[in-house]
């Protein structure tokens, strides 16, 4: 699996820089500080080098997403990158797992940037899920010149999910986010929690949900608001906004008229969502 270091993003134009304060950061250090997370999350953090960002998560032993995350290499520690809302529960899940372990485990308060539009400036990292989404860094003081809504904007006009925002905990697999396309996990590392039932869906093609972006008139449906084909239920849409949203569609039930709460809705499937996905 490729992984993201810190390489230039090809853009033509300067960078926008937004603060994204739905982030926040875990310190995670100590000797057994990467077997330790290399054991629980879906990325390979063992090779995780100084200097190096991953994409995984935490999930429940039957595999369903609890933690979106991104992974920060530095000399002597990992750090988590996840949703704000969710560090204090992931502290206490981490706490649980710790045991006797030799690790320490901290809230780390550095703010967290997304740089997007252009090419990257120095300190920030290659998003490792698509280049095209620009690259994140963490703490100093970079100038912002957009928001987190522009970056979100950005986000799902490439229809990619905001696990944090478009899922509710532990009801998804990882792979309906499409965590298999985007970096998330490694299929070659060895055990970790729920990879059981991550391994055997992607090893059998049984996947049959997958978070889509659709386009619609107007403002965005409510959360879980029912997705039809005809009277046929064909998912639901999550997080969006004026125009556009994410939704979690069945795969065999996308070829004809889809509608939600009346108005018809088109389904965007990414370029880096192969047909056969």
């Amino acid at each position: 699996m490729a992984h993201s270091r810190a390489t230039p993003y090809l853009g033509a134009m300067i960078a926008r820089i937004a603060r994204l304060d739905s982030r926040a950061l875990i310190r995670v250090s100590g000797p057994d500080a990467r077997p330790f997370l290399h054991n629980l999350l879906t990325q390979d953090v063992e090779t995780l080098a100084p200097g190096e960002l991953r994409f995984g998560a935490l999930l429940s032993p039957p595999g369903r997403l609890l933690f979106d995350l991104f992974l920060w290499g530095e000399p002597d520690a990992v750090v988590l990158d996840v949703a704000t809302d969710r560090r204090d529960a992931l502290l206490q899940r981490l706490a649980m797992y710790r045991l006797r372990a030799q690790v320490a485990v901290e809230a780390d308060a550095r703010p967290v940037f997304a740089a997007f539009g252009g090419d990257l400036p120095p300190g920030f990292f290659a998003d490792p899920r698509l280049p095209d989404l620009g690259g994140r860094g963490l703490g100093g003081e970079p100038t912002t010149n957009a928001s987190e809504d522009d970056y979100n904007t950005h986000r799902l006009s490439l229809g990619v999910p905001d696990p944090a925002a478009d899922t509710l905990p532990d009801k998804t697999y990882v792979i309906e986010a499409n965590f298999d396309l985007l970096n998330g996990i490694d299929f070659q590392k060895g055990c970790y929690v729920g990879q059981e039932t991550t391994s055997r869906m992607k090893r059998r093609g049984a996947i049959k949900t997958r978070m889509l972006p659709i386009a619609f008139d107007g403002p965005p449906p409510a959360f879980g608001a029912e997705v039809l084909n005809g009277e046929l239920r064909a998912g639901e849409v999550l997080s969006g906004r004026d125009g556009g949203a994410m939704a979690l569609l069945r795969l065999d039930r996308l070829e004809g008229t889809l509608t939600v709460e009346g108005r018809p809705v088109t389904v965007r499937r990414p370029a880096w969502i192969e047909p056969s996905a």
